[in-house]
This record gives structure tokens, sequence and C-alpha cells, in this order.
């Protein structure tokens, strides 16, 4: 069984990871959230770490990074 302590963890890892992924690419939040077809503050909650994603907006954030979905874990 998982933590909610490892839980808070690999969140926060996945959001970073988004966050860098982003930047590398040279995405604004925004820009980022248009792509994804997502809200903006929805994206700026999954980088801090505060969202539990769904694997159907991981899908669109890989797809909008152009990477398979496991480069974002």
């Amino acid at each position: 069984m998982v933590s909610t302590s490892q839980l808070k963890v690999i969140r926060k890892n996945f959001g970073e990871r988004v966050r860098q992924l982003r930047k590398e690419q040279g995405y604004s939040q925004e820009a980022f959230a248009d792509e994804c077809e997502l809200h903006r503050t929805y994206i700026g909650a999954i980088e801090r770490g505060e969202r539990n994603v769904a694997i159907d907006n991981i899908a669109k954030i890989a797809k909008a990074l152009k990477v398979d979905i496991a480069k974002l874990f």
C-alpha cells in the first residue's frame, strides 16, 4: 500500500518533471495549457504537486510535450 506521504512525493516529482519539460520547450504556462486543452491554473497546480492528475490529462500533457508518458515519471 502506498502511503499519503509517498503519494505527495509522486505528485511533486511529476509536477517538477512537467515544469522542466515545459520550460525546455519554451512554453509559458498559459501557452502550454492551451496546447494541452487544459486550464492554466490546473497546469500550475500540477506543477506544484497539488493535483492528482487523471490518466487522460497525463496523456494530453505527454502529447503536448511530444514525449512518451513514461518520460513524465
